[in-house]
């Protein structure tokens, strides 16, 4: 199908005027997107009236970091928050999707402090805390929209007049009343535990901040006690030679014989004299691996710290917060860690106590995301939260049923996280992000100060330096963001928030966390969660407290056409906004949407915009075909003038009735997350169905020239005009929530001045039975006969090209439908197949025969030439084969005793029918192909 039409045909819809001169000559989304967007948000459609009595709907955006650009995977978060919100308005929800953007204490300073230090070669120290900060705010102030824009680039549909920022007062507030009430209750408390430390950063990391590769090192086998190897002694090997410096003990296993007489001893320092090493026994050492002896440096590495506490051993620091040896009084002391580690192997060389090297060594290693450097497990005093109890809520929420996890198939992962989490690091020592809120006094008091309560003041009072990890706000952002702590209307009609859609792989480290801090905010004293509308009673929770989500929608990474994860290494990273700007935004979206279900990688490329991009100009062309044709709504008010089922013809109620089970399947879909398979649905029905089909037919259906058609013929192509305006109609709805613009534009032609229609898709209802077959049984008959039809073509088609016909050239021929029941199509079937009618002395060339519902069709061809045999005979072998096998198929289930006696009546009598018409098809490919013989 095609966007031409001839000039009488357009022409000679007399009456119906023309919406297609409202279109532009081809569809071109930059040069409608931006103006369309700002009309919507001008209008106000996007705005969420907390005092409405509609049901609600809520969403608020993962916040992304106010130094971030969109990536890929947000661009695929965006889409798919996007569509649900688009189609829960449609359906007549209240619907709040609240966006705003994270202060990202660790990305934002280090990124501000690399402009200062490029711009006045000055570091945060030169200018103090309060200085850099007021420097840093002016940077958000300056470079913090990009993603915004963004976002108004793509059609997020948010409620922009609700935007937060996790430093806003707001939410400063919420920050500060859960750490009192956390603290207050002993869940918050100040340790000295193992953090991964950032020695450029100078601050402890979270673990999500690590990333791990696989470098190149050495292993090195070093020998603690007599270094000849006579006496008394044990080896041990090690990556990091620099922590031996810390070694406090050596462990082997209880029940290893080749160490039993040394456990107790102790074993001199190499270096630090007076030092000496305990020889501990302990499970936890494989005596398997390696010399099944290993060193323990309790300060500098997560499980030698369990090993110290376990035997109460010392933990000394030897590496200070810059990565420098330190405190060892050694000449390594100053040093930095790697240089360290080169130096302190050479001495050990010259004690001869280096047993074995192995250079290289490639071995995983932890660096820090942002300053790529190697993190280092370091001993730190910092503040804590206690996640038992937390993490029980959390985990019972979901086995309770009060937050659902799509797809379920990630529950296990849920639950191996918040059944054996370990306490959370929360502070930085950064001065970026929300300071926390001790004092410390002279005496050694330490007091906690809520937001309405006033700080110690006098001699000798301090506050805490440490800023808390950011993730301890974003924690709070399904409630803090509606105003918690205060009773709010935003609480009262949209908490708890109806879905949470993100990516799988931050499923532990942000979603456990808001499940944690949501359900402990629910017990807080005059907290006002766990009684909106959204939610539920607590007596209808059996006492549980309020979840922050009902439903977690977890969907997958979107990697490159390979499969591989997008990265700077491989350089297959794909810049969401260059599609935009080469495809339009609704290619980027339904490209993400058309690959997006629960828990499933989607691989994306060039390829795949490409062919999003062709879908929307092939809808545009479409439309703008049909509305050239005269196709049209009724007012609303008019709708019981839709022409009754009678009054169609077979393609008419075909097409309805495969609209009707599209829109059911549609809504099945999206109700379970599954976008990928609804637009996957939309894609076929439309591209297919609709245009490959119903089109061509609608241009026999409409007369060409209007004045000279009959009556019967006329009321035929006002009933067609009607079902292609219901059909696009219905289409732009469905499509909507993945391509806003394109169907707006579309739509707002189509319905434009005709009375009941709202001005926007945006604030139209959702598609139901009304809109597409009226909620009548589907016609089987018609079904059939257009499956028949579709056959039909298809095996012309395939016959002409076999041939070599051109696809525009007309061939004269003769159409036997002969109690086949498609008399009322054979118009159908010559527009499309390009099959004149012959005259006087038709002398047919070939045929092309097949057996259809209820009898053979024959085509009779003149190919104006003589046929190519050789492909004929192909063709035809091609289709004996697959005769022989149906036939082959059929004859071994009917053979089957077992079969036979479990099978349902039906289920055989049309295995027999379908054996019937494979023994009449071989015996007609047969006889062909011995006509052919003597050709």
């Amino acid at each position: 199908m095609t966007d031409q039409t001839s000039s009488s045909a357009a022409s000679s819809n007399s009456g119906t005027g023309n919406r297609a001169d409202q279109l532009p000559k081809q569809w071109t989304p930059a040069d409608v997107e931006s103006s369309l967007y700002q009309g919507w948000v001008d209008a106000g459609y996007f705005h969420a009236d907390a005092t409405s009595d509609r049901p609600p709907f809520s969403i608020v955006l993962p916040p992304p970091n106010v130094t971030g650009q969109l990536h890929m995977g947000h661009a695929l978060d965006h889409t798919l928050m996007d569509a649900m919100a688009r189609r829960k308005r449609m359906q007549g929800h209240e619907v709040l999707w609240l966006p705003g953007s994270d202060h990202a204490g660790i990305a934002t300073q280090t990124k501000v402090e690399g402009m200062l230090k490029e711009t006045e070669g000055k570091d945060r120290f030169d200018y103090g805390r309060e200085e850099f900060t007021s420097r840093v705010w002016e940077w958000k102030e300056q470079y913090g929209g990009v993603i915004q824009s963004q976002m108004r680039a793509i059609g997020d549909s948010v409620d922009w007049d609700r935007e937060r920022f996790t430093l806003d007062d707001g939410l400063s507030r919420a920050v500060q009343t859960i750490f009192k009430e956390l603290f207050d209750r002993g869940l918050i408390y100040r340790a000295k535990r193992m953090v991964n430390w950032s020695p450029v950063l100078r601050t402890a990391i979270s673990d999500i901040e690590v990333v791990y590769s696989d470098d190149e090192g050495e292993l090195v086998t070093l020998r603690y006690g007599d270094a000849s190897g006579q006496g008394p002694h044990v080896d041990v090997a090690t990556t990091r030679v620099e922590t031996m410096l810390g070694d406090v003990a050596v462990a082997v296993h209880p029940e290893d014989e080749r160490y039993t007489d040394l456990i107790g001893s102790r074993l001199p320092h190499p270096f630090i004299e007076g030092h000496s090493m305990v020889v501990i026994a302990d499970d936890y050492v494989d005596p398997e691996f390696g010399t099944g002896a290993v060193k323990i440096t309790p300060a500098h590495d997560p499980n030698d710290f369990e090993m110290g506490c376990r035997h109460d051993l010392d933990m000394p620091e030897v590496i200070d917060e810059a990565g420098h040896i330190a405190n060892t009084g050694t000449r390594f002391d100053g040093m930095d860690r790697f240089e360290a580690r080169e130096e302190i192997r050479l001495a050990l060389e010259e004690q001869g106590r280096v047993v074995k090297r192995i250079s290289p060594y490639v071995h995983s290693v932890g660096h820090s995301e942002r300053s790529k450097e190697a993190i280092e497990p370091r001993l730190s005093e910092q503040w804590w939260v206690k996640v038992e109890e937390l993490a029980k809520m959390a985990g019972d929420a979901v086995r309770e049923g009060d937050t659902v996890i799509h797809p379920a198939s990630q529950e296990p992962r849920w639950f191996d996280w918040v059944d054996d989490m370990h306490d959370w690091c929360i502070s930085r020592q950064l001065w970026w992000g929300h300071r926390i809120p001790i004092w410390y006094g002279p005496d050694g008091e330490i007091v906690c100060c809520g937001p309405d309560e006033d700080a110690p003041a006098g001699e000798g009072w301090h506050r805490e330096e440490d800023v808390l990890d950011t993730w301890f706000s974003s924690a709070l952002w399904p409630f803090s963001t509606m105003g918690w702590p205060e009773n709010t209307d935003e609480l009262a009609k949209f908490y708890p928030t109806s879905v949470l859609v993100t990516g799988y792989d931050i499923l532990f480290f942000w979603v456990a966390r808001m499940m944690m801090f949501a359900t402990f905010a629910d017990t807080v004293a005059g907290s006002a969660l766990g009684t909106g509308e959204a939610g539920t009673s607590a007596e209808q929770r059996g006492g549980r407290p309020q979840v922050p989500f009902t439903d977690v929608f977890l969907h997958g990474l979107v990697r490159d056409e390979h499969g591989r994860k997008m990265s700077k290494s491989l350089g297959n990273g794909i810049d969401p906004m260059d599609w935009v700007r080469d495809y339009g935004a609704d290619a980027l979206r339904f490209t993400l949407a058309r690959g997006a279900n629960p828990g499933t990688d989607l691989p994306i490329g060039e390829d795949s915009a490409q062919s999003s991009r062709n879908f929307a100009t092939k809808l545009f062309n479409a439309t703008k075909f049909a509305l050239m044709n005269g196709a049209r709504v009724l007012p609303v008010a008019e709708q019981d003038a839709f022409p009754s089922r009678d009054e169609l013809t077979d393609p008419d109620r075909w097409i309805l009735d495969k609209l009707e089970e599209l829109r059911v399947h549609v809504d099945a879909h999206l109700d379970r997350y599954e976008f990928a398979v609804a637009n996957e649905a939309l894609y076929r029905f439309t591209w297919g169905e609709f245009c490959d089909w119903y089109l061509e037919i609608a241009k026999v259906q409409i007369p060409r020239d209007w004045d000279a058609a009959t009556e019967e013929e006329r009321a035929r192509g006002e009933n067609t005009r009607l079902v292609l305006g219901r059909v696009l109609d219905t289409v732009f709805r469905l499509l909507h929530p993945s391509m806003p613009f394109v169907t707006e534009t579309l739509w707002t032609v189509l319905t434009d001045g005709v009375d009941g229609y709202a001005d926007s898709l945006v604030v139209t209802d959702w598609p139901t039975a009304a809109n597409t077959n009226g909620g009548a049984a589907t016609d089987a008959d018609a079904v059939r006969r257009l499956d028949d039809v579709e056959k039909l073509v298809t095996e012309v088609r395939r016959f002409r090209a076999d041939q070599g016909v051109k696809p525009s050239q007309k061939v004269p021929g003769r159409f036997d439908a002969a109690g086949a029941d498609l008399a009322d199509l054979e118009d159908a079937v010559r527009s499309i197949v390009k099959l004149t009618a012959p005259d006087g002395d038709f002398t047919p060339t070939a045929s092309v025969e097949l057996r259809l519902s209820n009898a053979t069709i024959t085509v009779e061809l003149d190919t104006s030439g003589t046929v190519d045999v050789a492909a004929e005979r192909k063709r035809l072998e091609k289709d004996l084969a697959e005769a022989n096998r149906e036939l082959e198929r059929a004859d071994k289930k009917l053979g089957n005793d077992n079969f036979l006696a479990k099978a349902p009546e039906k289920v055989v009598a049309e295995i027999k029918e379908r054996r019937g018409i494979a023994v009449d098809e071989v015996a007609r490919i047969t006889a062909r192909l011995s006509d052919l013989t003597g050709k």
